[in-house]
């Protein structure tokens, strides 16, 4: 078993040369151009689906090897996730030599064996460099051909970034090298998943509520941040795609996204350092007026080298915990704080904000003036009312989130009714 951990990047087309002769300027090995052919395989109830597991054949050179990939993680760009890699001497499934460890609680090979089918597949040419980088060795692979499922494709054409030994940072510090050219965004969805979404007709996907953040029970404050910002990089990605692929009503969850996670430094800013988080934050800062322009175009800001080093460069802070770098012993204690006390006590601090903020009829002027106030203690509730019965918060952001809606689409006739109906709640922390 290996522990694969990589960055996908989606590269775009026309700068192929430059990035071939960029990877080859190194000095770098590379190797030669090689066909590689992938059928994946599911049960038609979609078991291995179902338990986070890819079940793939490959053929190179006349050669067949079965993988088998399980649940991991993808932070971003960045996918982690332990593999099985197995010769067959053709291209038949031949689930009993996998090691029996392999499969989780459920699942029997021998019994999968006759009900998996080949779902979809991907051909793809792909040419290889082998790059030293610190004390690691990184396998950098581009990758250009197709994923189908039937008659639907879509084109591949990816840059892969695998650590072969050594360590993981290093994996970002060649990245950011690459950055600066431009061409390269990070892709969140690996090419199963994009076959899996092929086979199921290639339907739009939905544009998504931004969730409250539902953290573990028994949660500690640190662990309440980092979910909390993962929760706001997963909600910026799956927006991004659908923006991508001409939704211009995505833009506004990729905002979303990137408003969550300044919110968030702001929410714990007492708690991490605030050179801990000076760089991100002024990476945020340069994207967002980009992304927000009436007229932008997804298909230059995602992959401008600013967008890209700004998500490399949270994705890096999130991977390394490096909040904990400039952390005394102090803050580390209250980080390993319970979640939930530190919500109650900031909630308390939110709620009072907006009712000084709100707690006297205003002028349209002053409603708009207001209005960013309001937004960011919006984002703060996501941030923090995951701890509290769900039918509660709703009907308490419900209120506030109808008087954003009048101050922002500028509608006084009922705008002092909703700042009233607002300000008479009781707060759900307080029940």
């Amino acid at each position: 078993m290996n522990e694969e951990i990589e960055l996908k990047f989606i590269v775009q087309p026309e700068t192929l040369p430059a990035l071939r002769q960029r990877l080859s300027a190194t000095g770098h090995d590379g190797h030669a151009l090689r066909q590689l052919t992938n059928t994946y395989f599911e049960t038609d109830g979609f078991d291995l689906r179902r338990h986070g597991i890819g079940l793939r054949i490959r053929q190179v050179d006349g050669q067949y090897e079965m993988t088998m990939k399980t649940a991991g993680q993808v932070i971003g760009g960045l996918h982690q996730h332990p593999e099985y890699n197995v010769p067959l001497p053709g291209p038949m499934l031949e689930l009993q030599r996998l090691p029996a460890q392999a499969w989780p609680e459920g699942l029997s090979p021998a019994a999968l064996q006759s009900r998996l089918k080949p779902l979809f597949t991907t051909d793809f040419a792909r040419e290889k460099w082998r790059v030293t980088q610190g004390e690691s060795q990184i396998e950098v692979a581009l990758d250009r051909g197709e994923v189908s499922a039937g008659s639907l494709s879509e084109p591949i054409c990816e840059l892969e970034m695998e650590l072969l030994s050594g360590n993981a940072r290093d994996l970002f510090t060649f990245a950011r090298t690459l950055s600066d050219a431009g061409g390269l965004r990070l892709g969140s969805l690996s090419k199963a998943a994009r076959g899996y979404h092929l086979q199921r007709g290639n339907p739009a996907r939905a544009i998504r509520p931004l969730p409250l953040l539902n953290p573990a029970a028994r949660a500690t404050v640190e662990e309440g941040m980092s979910a909390a910002l993962h929760l706001a990089l997963d909600h910026w990605q799956y927006h991004e795609e659908l923006w991508l692929r001409d939704d211009p009503q995505a833009k506004v969850g990729v905002m979303e996204g990137i408003t969550l996670i300044r919110e968030t430094f702001r929410v714990m800013g007492n708690l991490v350092r605030r050179k801990a988080t000076t760089a991100l934050r002024a990476l945020l800062a340069d994207i967002m007026p980009l992304i927000a322009a009436e007229r932008a175009d997804p298909q230059a800001i995602c992959y401008l080298p600013v967008y890209l080093q700004t998500k490399l460069a949270l994705t890096s802070w999130l991977m390394f915990s490096v909040w904990q770098n400039t952390a005394d012993e102090a803050t580390r204690k209250k980080l390993a704080g319970a979640y939930r006390q530190f919500a109650d006590m900031t909630l308390a601090r939110c709620g009072a904000e907006l009712k000084v903020a709100f707690g006297r009829t205003l002028s349209d002027e002053e409603y708009l003036q207001q209005l960013p106030r309001l937004e960011r203690r919006l984002m703060a509730f996501h941030v923090l009312s995951g701890a509290y019965r769900p039918t509660e918060v709703v009907a308490y952001l419900m209120h506030w989130k109808a008087l954003h809606q009048s101050i922002v689409q500028q509608g006084p006739e009922d705008r002092e009714h909703l700042r009233r109906q607002a300000l008479a709640q009781v707060g759900f922390w307080l029940k």
